[in-house]
């Protein structure tokens, strides 16, 4: 298993992080995609948006957010030639701990019904499922990504 570290996000690793992406997240519509997604959250706690990077590659990322209130984790990506070697939980940890830091006491997080691969990672990870629904509305039109 070869070695791999985690920073916070930089635009050199955009490129990579669009090419995992489009592998972890295929049918995702169109306002989480990388172009939109990312410079977004690189202007809102930067610091919160994690790569593991195997020498200059990407091979994973995660984005946080804490609100003062709450901490939440979304789009936890690792390469599928990476899975299961601890990417994805060393990405989750470090994530854990910024939020952590910062004073937050709870992380919340979403997974689809569906997606009982991914329930069985983040309930190893000491995560449970808690009986809510999620509601969601969208209050802005799509933003135009860059050229």
């Amino acid at each position: 298993m070869a070695e791999f570290h985690i920073a916070p996000y930089g635009s050199e690793y955009f490129e990579g992080v669009k090419t995992l992406w489009q592998e972890a997240f295929p049918d995702d519509p169109p306002w989480n995609k990388a172009e939109v997604a990312v410079p977004a959250k690189f202007a809102v706690q930067p610091e919160l948006f994690l790569v593991a990077l195997d020498g200059d590659v990407a091979i994973g990322s995660i984005m946080a957010g804490y609100d003062g209130h709450r901490g939440w984790l979304y789009a936890l990506a690792v390469l599928n030639s990476r899975r299961r070697q601890g990417v994805g939980a060393a990405l989750v940890r470090e994530a854990e701990e910024r939020l952590r830091s910062m004073g937050c006491s709870k992380i919340n997080l979403q997974v689809r019904a569906t997606n009982a691969i991914v329930i069985e990672f983040y309930k190893r990870l000491g995560y449970t499922i808690e009986e809510r629904t999620s509601m969601g509305k969208r209050v802005a039109s799509l933003p135009q990504a860059s050229p």
